[in-house]
């Protein structure tokens, strides 16, 4: 279930036992105690709550004017397209809410949980359990790479500060390094707190508390994040891949699909997929499949678009051009393929990582240097997963079809398999440049100076409540506050 307790459940229910507790007596201090404040809610509320609304926001967020993925990333990698409102970031516009809103959404409804789970439950608190705690460290390092990856220097060290002993109102921003350095080591310290048999996680909407599937999937996201920045870090990201693949006991990783790290959705509101309350509840028709995307399937013969897309009237996978004006975008209406059922249904998952990525990883990093293994077997064992996730067998022609491995390659059927993960998708294009994007359309009217974004801007709220740090922000980004900064890890 995506949602084993909805937010208001989770709430009443926190305020019920509060209540309960709570009688009459003659203390003067205790009568004016709010029953309607309460001062302390479990790691059991905490966490669905924190995982729901992260990954709900990374995977579009019903919200208009907040969905990061469907009006921005998903169209910046030409997984999708619009048919309608292509000022809404199929021409690389990007309002304002939409780095405000995900900015403090991020930081708000999802790192303050995983924070305040840390707290309750770490070394020294008066309820220590090592598995909240290494839970709620690899969601929160999942969420702070998201934002590091999006902005660039980002508030990490003196993060979510501002209810401590000693709060911090005005954090200090890290440059990206500093932040996957410190990422990459809570990882590591999260796989080690987590323990198989230890003590009970309840309200785990990911893995239905098992461990073990957590411990793979701090080791897996390590993985990511080290592979990431190996071109600016080569030696420690390789000790890192050492690390973990050299003692698989220790430090176990994905293994197949059944792995996955993917919310699971409900049809019952508000638990359902997002894209689904947006394109079904929502009657919202503005997304097509990109050309760019269909074209690349097509001539490879690849019969994951069966599931990606809807054949149009004439049964056939076709999509049309990002960037065009609406007048010229909806004429292809009766041609363009629309997002496939699997992704658009109630009960869709939402997907933050998978063994088919993580095979690419491997793939890049043996094809570098960085690890021993096969790049062709991990590649292949890339796609293979990718088929298999969505219920099929890889076509007999489409290894050949696609070729020797190479990087370009690699990150290629990455992105293929990565529809949906607009975000995730972005982030390799804006590090490798891979794939190449054909030529805008001739029709198409491009901002950013034609540009593919290559960050967000930070949100105007930081330069009226944050002025001194943001403006120490961009200069750690080594560039201005526009979406033409390339990234720390920028190959």
């Amino acid at each position: 279930m995506k949602n084993i307790l909805n937010h208001k459940t989770i709430w009443m229910t926190a305020l019920a036992g509060i209540l309960t507790a709570t009688s009459c007596t003659k203390d003067f201090d205790a009568m004016n105690t709010s029953p309607n404040a309460p001062t302390a809610i479990g790691p059991q509320y905490l966490l669905p709550t924190g995982i729901e609304t992260a990954i709900d926001r990374y995977w579009g967020h019903r919200e208009r004017f907040e969905r990061i993925n469907i009006d921005a990333a998903e169209l910046y990698v030409q997984h999708l397209t619009r048919n309608i409102y292509s000022n809404e970031g199929d021409d690389y516009t990007v309002g304002p809410a939409l780095l405000a809103n995900n900015w403090k959404g991020f930081y708000n409804d999802s790192q303050l949980n995983f924070q305040r789970i840390i707290l309750q439950t770490g070394e020294g608190s008066a309820n220590p359990n090592p598995n909240y705690e290494g839970v709620a460290l690899v969601m929160r390092s999942w969420v702070f790479s998201l934002l590091t990856d999006m902005y660039g220097a980002i508030p990490y060290s003196d993060a979510i500060k501002g209810t401590a002993e000693e709060p911090v109102y005005t954090p200090k921003y890290d440059n990206m390094e500093a932040v996957y350095a410190g990422i990459l080591s809570d990882l590591k310290m999260a796989n080690e707190k987590l323990t198989v048999g230890g003590p009970a996680v309840a309200g785990d909407i990911l893995y239905s508390g098992d461990i073990l599937k957590w411990k793979k999937f701090a080791n897996s996201l390590r993985l990511r994040l080290a592979n990431r920045q190996a071109a600016k870090k080569s030696a420690e990201s390789r000790a890192i891949m050492a690390e973990i693949l050299g003692d698989a006991a220790k430090y176990p990783i994905f293994t197949s699909n059944a792995d996955n790290a993917s919310l699971k959705c409900t049809t019952v509101l508000p638990s359902n997929n997002e894209w689904n309350q947006i394109l079904i509840q929502g009657g919202r028709t503005d997304w097509n499949i990109s050309k760019t995307l269909a074209d690349k399937m097509n001539s490879l013969g690849d019969t994951r678009i069966t599931v990606y897309a809807n054949p149009n009237k004439d049964g056939l996978y076709q999509g049309h051009p990002n960037g065009l004006p609406d007048a010229i975008a909806t004429s292809y209406l009766a041609t363009s393929s629309t997002i496939g059922s699997a992704f658009t249904k109630a009960d869709a998952p939402e997907v933050i990582m998978t063994f088919s990525e993580l095979n690419f990883i491997l793939a890049e990093a043996a094809l570098d240097g960085d690890i021993t293994g096969d790049a062709k077997t991990y590649f292949e064992a890339g796609m293979t997963a990718s088929f298999s996730q969505y219920g099929l067998t890889i076509p007999a022609a489409f290894l050949t079809a696609v070729g020797a491995v190479s990087k370009e390659k690699i990150i290629e059927q990455k992105w293929v398999s990565l529809f949906a993960q607009g975000v995730e998708a972005w982030t390799e294009y804006r590090r490798t440049g891979f794939p190449v994007f054909p030529s805008p359309d001739p029709r198409a009217v491009l901002k950013n100076d034609g540009v593919l974004p290559t960050r967000f801007n930070y949100p105007s709220s930081e330069y009226s409540l944050n002025a001194d740090a943001v403006k120490i922000g961009e200069t750690l980004n080594g560039g201005p506050n526009d979406m033409k900064t390339k990234l720390w890890w920028a190959e």
